[in-house]
């Protein structure tokens, strides 16, 4: 799959603008991204690149001017630029290591995931990736079974494999988050973990300990409901991929479901929250 890359130029740079123009475009449909020092460099399948609408793309902030940049990407060469100037290993709560196979290990964890990722989400870089990671640190997955939605390259159905979860379920409705999530399974020797094509249309009636959810504000509003069906009662479900400032409009449907928030995490203003399934009486 090729994809199309687009140089976003932000005057004056300002983190707050870089990322709230990131989670318009992962609206659209960009599904990585990078920062630089003058805004940051967004990634799309190139055969959804015609129905971007860059007028659509507005600073939050007066003053603050956006361009942009396009040029389509090889695979191949995305794979080899990235691996060699753009991921570095990362370590999480002291507990967990994400590295490559070509990364040296310079330190031991009690975790380790080996990934090699081809431009599916999940690095660990972005900070609701680590949010989830660290709400899955803080928890007891033995024996549980778990469903990963937007699974990416399977990093967080991984680590609940190594935490003693039963059964874990990988959904991405991306193609190339797919195949890059079974891939990883394979790398890491995780023989209890599948991995599925589509979104939540394809998981069925099977009840889960826990759901995890980390994608976008949009979708996730969208599937609250499917979600919680397929959780059992007293079930856990951590959600990220949206911004604090979005927590009140999300526990207002939440609520719905009859999710109680149990614990939040915040980082740059991203948050990931963990809610419980109270029994319905």
């Amino acid at each position: 799959m090729e994809y199309t890359k687009v140089e976003v130029k932000v005057n004056p740079v300002n983190q707050v603008v870089n990322e709230i123009v990131m989670a318009q475009m992962g609206e659209m449909g960009f599904d990585s991204f990078e920062e630089t020092a003058d805004g940051f460099n967004a990634y799309i399948p190139a055969n959804l690149f015609d129905q971007v609408d860059f007028s659509l793309l507005v600073s939050p902030i007066d003053g603050i001017d956006l361009s942009f940049k396009s040029e389509n990407i090889p695979d191949q060469n995305w794979n080899q630029v990235w691996e060699e100037n753009y991921f570095q290993p990362i370590t999480i709560g002291d507990q967990c290591i994400i590295r490559s196979t070509f990364h040296e290990v310079e330190h031991q964890c009690k975790y380790e995931i080996i990934i090699n990722p081809r431009m599916a989400f999940g690095t660990g870089h972005h900070e609701t990736t680590s949010l989830m990671v660290q709400q899955i640190l803080e928890q007891d997955f033995e024996g549980l079974n778990v469903l990963d939605m937007g699974c990416g390259t399977g990093i967080l159905g991984m680590l609940c494999s190594m935490k003693g979860a039963k059964q874990i379920t990988g959904v991405d409705i991306d193609e190339w988050a797919y195949n890059n999530a079974l891939e990883s399974i394979e790398l890491n020797d995780i023989t209890n973990m599948k991995i599925m094509l589509g979104g939540a249309e394809v998981v069925k009636e099977e009840l889960y300990d826990v759901v995890l959810a980390n994608i976008n504000l949009n979708i996730l509003l969208d599937n609250i409901e499917s979600y919680a069906k397929v959780l059992k009662d007293k079930g856990t479900i951590i959600f990220s991929g949206f911004y604090d400032s979005d927590l009140q409009q999300f526990n207002e449907v939440t609520s719905q479901y009859n999710l109680q928030m149990i614990s939040q995490k915040t980082d740059n203003n991203w948050t990931s929250v963990a809610y419980i399934k109270s029994e319905i009486k």
